[in-house]
């Protein structure tokens, strides 16, 4: 399922395909790009959740071209969506300059089309090289998933193929991603950790300038 939306409440949600959504008005797409991810997160939907076969996000048949996901977006009106957010099962910004592509493609036709990169927060040490200022005027929310107050627990949690130094790069790059990005935001997912270490990432929230959001984790 490469566009999709979300059904069903917080925290129990489905995903249907655009060609199923009916009515967009008001509603948020999703767009699903890339299997690729350097976490393994123990948490992941990936591993906890049996989904059904018109209820999946893995490509099977690989990653969708530029020109596949320019005809998919062509049969629809994005003028009367809440939001366009890249997420899916891996991380969108493996995908950076396709993305950034398709952004300026979308943009042209839709200048105030509202973006939002939900991600884990490695692409600097995914391209060896500061990217966050791909995202200047073409992402209005940056949704960095923190998942736990240190680095050894970060790492524990995500099992990021670039070690435990990954939770500094992640903090690193939500406030390189300030100067670009009006609203950068990070995450940590409710019941997978005590309310005493969601209060301590909340403070490192506070202290990088940035918002906390707090997930329902899905059963």
């Amino acid at each position: 399922m490469i566009l999709y939306t979300v059904t069903g409440k917080v925290g129990s949600e489905g995903y249907l395909d655009i060609a199923k959504s009916g009515d967009l008005t008001g509603k948020n797409i999703y767009v699903n790009m890339t299997n690729k991810c350097p976490c393994n997160c123990v948490f992941c939907l990936r591993h906890i959740k049996n989904m059904e076969e018109d209820n999946n996000l893995w490509l099977k048949e690989g990653e969708p071209s530029i020109e596949t996901m320019k005809n998919l977006f062509s049969k629809y009106d994005l003028s009367v969506i809440n939001e366009l957010v890249f997420c899916g099962f891996g991380e969108p910004l493996e995908r950076l300059y396709d993305m950034c592509s398709l952004i300026d493609f979308l943009k042209e036709k839709y200048p105030d089309l509202k973006v939002r990169v939900n991600t884990i927060g490695l692409a600097n040490l995914i391209y060896e090289k500061d990217i966050t200022k791909e995202l200047k005027g073409r992402v209005d929310t940056v949704s960095i998933s923190l998942n736990a107050p240190t680095k050894e627990e970060f790492y524990e949690l995500t099992r990021s193929k670039f070690g435990i130094e990954s939770f500094d790069a992640v903090k690193e790059f939500a406030v390189l991603s300030k100067k670009y990005v009006p609203n950068v935001v990070m995450t940590v997912v409710e019941k997978v950790m005590p309310e005493e270490k969601i209060s301590i990432c909340k403070k490192i929230c506070d202290d990088l300038g940035v918002t906390l959001r707090i997930r329902p984790f899905e059963e």
